[in-house]
């Protein structure tokens, strides 16, 4: 029992808030691809894999920052990083997710699958990204954003653009809220030759953070009026951009705790989106 509850916190199952922030892009696009509610099996396959699959890139991402994470005082007491678990063991639990995942999707059509296997790809390469790549969130928000066209194909059988509109909305969305949570480490990511977007945007992080989210939302507000979303949408829009702003006094002074603490606010921005979005569709 020991043993499983070390592996419950290396998939972060204690801290459900990576789940959600992969889950409100995936509900965005199931609704905008099925018009509304989509089909039970289809809604239940992707909630279930997008929590699988967010566990074990937990997994591996701990097992690609193990030699990093002693030196970060927020990782040092994760299970891997403080040695009560073992590295394979860290790899297997994230192999025995993903093909329970891929399990989930056979019954899909062969284009969902195809993509699945990108997706995978993508999220077991992103932990490598920060060692070279300036922006390494840009590719986390590819990552938390697959979610998307693999929706639109398993609903409508293709990936039209506005799928990948939306999947840029998402890689801006994730660069501004990922950046705050890296404001958070910048120190030790600093001594330690990390590449993070914290560091890449220097003293112009709260206002490349700010952009971000404008950016965001005017692409998501764009691909939702082109399938004829209106009112209610609009309202969640805007409710989203308040959030933002209400993030603004949270980072503007880039204390670590408040910085941490709108990373995990973006919860409810997410959810704002998705609930504008619902509510359109079945009021509208």
């Amino acid at each position: 029992m020991n043993k499983l509850a070390l592996y419950f916190r290396l998939i972060r199952a204690d801290k459900p808030i990576g789940i959600l922030l992969l889950l409100w892009p995936t509900l965005w696009a199931l609704w905008m691809a099925a018009g509304g509610v989509p089909p039970l099996d289809v809604l239940a396959i992707f909630v279930i894999g997008t929590a699988l699959m967010r566990s074990a890139g937990c997994a591996i991402n701990d097992y690609a920052d193990r030699d990093f994470d002693r030196h970060v005082k927020r990782t040092v007491d994760r299970p891997l990083t403080s040695g009560k678990i073992r590295g394979w063991e860290a790899v297997m639990v994230a192999a025995v997710l993903a093909i329970v995942s891929f399990l989930l999707i056979l019954p899909l059509n062969a284009l969902t699958r195809q993509l699945s296997v990108v997706a995978v790809i993508v999220a077991g390469t992103y932990p490598y990204f920060k060692r070279f790549f300036a922006i390494p969130q840009a590719y986390l928000g590819i990552a938390f954003g697959f979610g998307i066209p693999m929706a639109f194909a398993a609903v409508q059988g293709a990936v039209p653009g506005v799928a990948w509109w939306l999947l840029v909305a998402n890689v801006f969305w994730a660069v501004a809220y990922d950046t705050a949570y890296a404001m958070v480490d910048r120190d030790d990511d600093i001594k330690l030759g990390m590449r993070t977007s914290a560091i890449t945007f220097g003293r112009f992080d709260v206002a490349a953070i700010m952009l971000c989210y404008g950016v965001s939302l005017a692409i998501f507000l764009l691909c939702g009026w082109s399938l004829g979303l209106r009112g209610w949408f609009v309202a969640g829009v805007a409710v989203a951009g308040a959030i933002a702003l209400y993030h603004y006094t949270l980072i503007r002074d880039r204390d670590r705790m408040n910085c941490f603490k709108a990373f995990r606010h973006n919860n409810w921005l997410g959810a704002a989106l998705f609930i504008g979005v619902a509510l359109d569709y079945a009021l509208g």
